[in-house]
């Protein structure tokens, strides 16, 4: 733990609103009754819900700039020892994570990939990229990856580079990981965090990175203008680089990383205006609390989940986890399968932000 800083209120709040969002939609009472936006996209396309994970690897790119201020952005023995510590621990905070409950884990079958352990791959990766080259090489590196990764998907992906079957990054999967390891969400090994599509993901923290810098070297409006403009035209290049290259967030395709990163840019860039600049912070103070311990409310929403999932009580003739217990006794009974479904969701958010406020009013600060 650690005392608290001086932050940057906009940035806390918008990492606040994305993990707010990351808990909402992944806790529904019932995942086969969710509000359409809520959802990830089935395959191509980008839904409010697929923003979420690319933002907040865009904020971890946006806050390594303001973080490795203190080692002059050089690649130094103390800068890569917390480089190195802090991706090793985020992953291996991933895998046990899933691992959890440990009574009935199988190695041979455990998911090795998952939302942590892709923020730690392309925190530390990204982060060596960022500090340890000579930053006017950043933008050609983000290019090539970006191009390099569209050309390997193009061609070694079959004559449909793009479908759930053939695509590169699951050929991979099951030849290093093998399909016990993967997730099989879509009915078939396949893992949307892949170890191939990390890479473009290195891509989005490098992006946030030289948001970082903008607003750092362009202070108040200026620094929000710019950060704006070079948002709209990755968005736009973004939308046309989609009619050849898809966007799709399970690929975490070369489009999808300029789309999503301009989005970021534009968003992050109205929340300093907002935040920072008028000075309205009140009304997201909430969010601002989420932000300031976003890691780890994260992952106790995760455990806690699990936890409940497998405490189990008599409901009738069965046995059911208490998280279901409630759902069907306290939510289900709401007219309207989506509006029980997200009420339940929304429930979750507000525990998890009780835990969050409870930490920022006793200025304590978990860093993961």
């Amino acid at each position: 733990m650690e005392k608290q800083s001086q932050r940057i209120i906009a940035l806390d709040a918008f990492r606040g609103i994305t993990v707010a969002a990351m808990i909402l939609v992944n806790n529904p009472g019932s995942w086969g009754s969710i509000f359409p936006p809520l959802e990830h996209a089935e395959w191509n396309g980008c839904t409010p819900t697929d923003l979420v994970f690319p933002f907040f690897l865009f904020i971890v790119g946006v806050s390594m700039w303001f973080s490795f201020k203190r080692y002059d952005h050089r690649l130094t023995s103390g800068s890569a020892y917390k480089i190195a510590k802090r991706a090793f621990l985020i992953f291996m905070v991933g895998l046990i994570l899933t691992a959890f409950p440990f009574y009935n884990m199988h190695p041979e079958k455990i998911r090795i990939l998952g939302v942590l352990q892709r923020i730690g791959l392309a925190f530390g990766f990204g982060a060596f990229i960022c500090i340890g080259i000579k930053d006017t090489y950043h933008k050609f590196i983000g290019a090539l990856l970006l191009l390099g990764y569209w050309f390997a998907l193009v061609h070694c992906g079959g004559d449909d580079p793009y479908s759930l079957t053939t695509n590169l990054v699951r050929k991979i999967d099951l030849s290093i990981l093998g399909p016990a390891h993967l997730w099989k969400g879509k009915g078939i090994p396949f893992d949307p965090e892949g170890l191939l599509s990390t890479i473009p993901a290195i891509v989005s923290v490098i992006l946030g990175y030289h948001s970082g810098k903008i607003l750092d070297e362009n202070k108040g409006e200026a620094g929000v203008n710019l950060l704006l403009v070079n948002g709209l035209i990755l968005v736009f290049v973004g939308m046309m680089w989609n009619l050849v290259m898809p966007i799709n967030k399970s690929l975490w395709t070369s489009s999808f990383v300029v789309y999503t990163a301009g989005l970021g840019m534009c968003v992050l860039g109205v929340s300093i205006w907002l935040i920072d600049i008028k000075g309205n912070k009140r009304i997201v103070k909430p969010f601002i609390e989420f932000g300031s311990n976003a890691m780890f409310v994260f992952v106790a929403s995760g455990l806690l989940v699990k936890t409940l999932g497998k405490i189990l009580i008599a409901d009738g003739n069965d046995k059911v986890g208490l998280s279901e217990y409630i759902y069907s006794h306290i939510y289900k009974p709401v007219d309207g399968a989506e509006i029980s479904s997200v009420l339940y969701a929304i429930t979750w958010v507000f525990l998890m932000w009780i835990i969050a406020h409870l930490l920022y009013k006793k200025n304590i600060f978990v860093k993961i």
